[in-house]
């Protein structure tokens, strides 16, 4: 939906700073609270595994015991992932909606674009769960994952701060300069991020292929 909108905006907007769509705000709104519900989500699913998997993780660091317990457990694992959640309800939220004056819709449509590598990561732990590792499609989802991060997560700040530089005909060296704060700041604390987990899709993808390598006897009946 967020990619959709994306297309949706970007295609619409001829003026990168000026032009205006309805779907813009629209989105945000409709969107900002998934993030808030996403952090009680992925607590609830980090304690049903506690639950349902003999207690591994709760063993280890003592959190089955409460919930209270839990949430602290969860908050040392997913640690990176609730603050990118607060940080985009906290800062991104009113930067997008509210300090950036209608302008920029171009802008925001790009960042909505950063959703079309996530199916293929859902998809990765899917078959995961479903112990499909070793199959064709993990392979090529994992390639396809792979691209669309790098394309839509880590090139895409580097490429809003070159549309700019065209667009007001400056050196892109010049752009941070010339650009709101809120901008750079929120460039600054989400692009590490992305070349950070973009790194561990990395590490995971070249794992895969070498454990693929390995048991060349597939199949496709790994998961049974």
């Amino acid at each position: 939906m967020a990619s959709s909108a994306g297309c949706v905006i970007v295609s619409s907007c001829r003026d990168v700073l000026e032009d205006r769509h309805w779907l813009t705000d629209a989105y945000i709104l409709f969107a900002t609270p998934y993030f808030a519900y996403d952090i009680y989500a992925m607590f609830l699913c980090y304690w049903h595994r506690l639950q349902v998997k003999g207690h591994e993780e709760g063993q280890a660091g003592g959190v089955v015991g409460s919930k209270r317990a839990a949430v602290a457990g969860y908050l040392r694992r997913e640690k990176l992932m609730v603050l990118h959640h607060v940080f985009m309800v906290a800062f991104c939220f009113p930067v997008s909606l509210l300090w950036r004056g209608g302008r920029g819709d171009y802008f925001q449509g790009v960042l909505f674009l950063t959703e079309l590598s996530t199916p293929c990561v859902c998809l990765t732990k899917v078959l995961i769960q479903f112990k499909k590792q070793h199959t064709l499609l993990h392979k090529v989802n994992g390639v396809l994952m792979l691209l669309l991060f790098f394309f839509c997560r880590v090139l895409l700040l580097p490429y809003l701060y070159y549309s700019y530089s065209r667009y007001a005909s400056v050196p892109l060296h010049l752009v941070p300069l010339l650009a709101p704060w809120q901008c750079n700041l929120g460039a600054a604390l989400l692009w590490p991020l992305q070349l950070y987990w973009f790194t561990l899709i990395c590490t995971g993808v070249l794992r895969g292929q070498r454990t693929a390598a390995r048991c060349p006897t597939d199949g496709g009946g790994s998961g049974t």
